[in-house]
């Protein structure tokens, strides 16, 4: 095998083995040695096709996959079909989002790597949920897109947990609460197993706000503010303001619910506050109006 295919296919299994949060070592272990994988990765070696065999059935990939990279050309293409999708995605443009998914089921890139799949199913169900409001459909979709990669001694990747959280969100559409909480406790458990420092920080965020909203909807409200306080917390860790408006709306409500108004109405001006740093926020009227129904809440009317 020549120099420049042996660097190409060691830079990749490299690039795959750190998205799944994999050292050397693991990627070795019942395979060959630690050192091995490291000459392999630089390109220094030519792997025997049982243990290449090996590490592609580990990272979750087809062996030909490794002989089908070719150029930093197909990188950079497949690199701008995220960003279309993601583009789609953040603007609600789902019948682009599907014209795009549909073009590149049928691109050799996509369909002889699951991995790459598993990102055009995850966009796939997004349609079905919210163009056609088909959830079972997407449901079954996402399921279909994790199961790509057997689960037996990986790690998962940010897209994999992007793909459960979404999940978990059609099943709490559909009411199935229970469902959506142990989809969500799943990421957690993955992220806090692995230590993982992710480079999307507002995947934490959402698993606390979500789970707790879930909890709240199953009446679980002391719960559901252990774990809104916790997505507190980790937004005040890391510096970001993403979802602190709405984590202190939840805990107030749930205090609503609880009877308790003067924690409500503490936590919803807590919401507000910091809801009017931005001043063309969406929810001023309703805040208001909630506001205002503690208050006479309060006053005993």
């Amino acid at each position: 095998m020549g120099r420049l295919k042996l660097v190409e296919i060691g830079k990749k299994i490299s690039e795959l083995r750190k998205e799944m949060n994999l050292t050397q070592g693991e990627l070795a272990r019942g395979t060959c040695t630690q050192a091995l994988i490291s000459l392999i990765e630089k390109g220094e070696t030519d792997p025997s096709a049982a243990v290449l065999y090996q590490i592609a059935k580990k990272l979750g990939v087809d062996v030909n996959y490794f002989f089908e990279i070719g150029s930093t050309a197909r990188l950079d293409y497949v690199n701008e079909v995220e960003k279309q999708l993601r583009r789609t995605r953040i603007f609600y443009r789902y019948n682009e989002m599907m014209e795009i998914v549909a073009a590149e089921e049928k691109n050799p890139m996509f369909y002889h790597d699951p991995r790459k799949l598993q990102l055009l199913y995850w966009h796939k169900s997004i349609y079905f949920a919210e163009e056609k409001k088909e959830y079972s459909k997407a449901i079954d979709l996402l399921k279909k897109a994790i199961d790509l990669v057997p689960a037996k001694n990986r790690a998962y990747t940010e897209l994999e947990m992007e793909m459960m959280m979404s999940l978990g969100g059609f099943e709490y559409r559909l009411e199935h609460f229970e469902e959506m909480i142990c989809l969500y406790q799943k990421v957690e458990t993955i992220i806090n197993s692995t230590h993982r420092i992710l480079s999307d920080t507002t995947i934490r965020t959402r698993v606390y706000s979500n789970l707790g909203r879930a909890h709240t909807k199953i009446g679980n409200y002391e719960e559901s503010n252990v774990i809104l306080n916790k997505g507190i917390d980790w937004c005040i860790e890391c510096g970001d303001l993403y979802l602190m408006p709405a984590l202190h709306y939840q805990v107030g409500y749930n205090h609503e619910l609880m009877g308790d108004y003067d924690k409500a109405l503490e936590y919803l001006d807590y919401s507000i506050s910091l809801f009017e740093l931005n001043p063309e926020y969406p929810l001023q009227g309703f805040l208001s109006g909630r506001r205002a129904h503690y208050i006479e809440k309060l006053k005993g009317y």
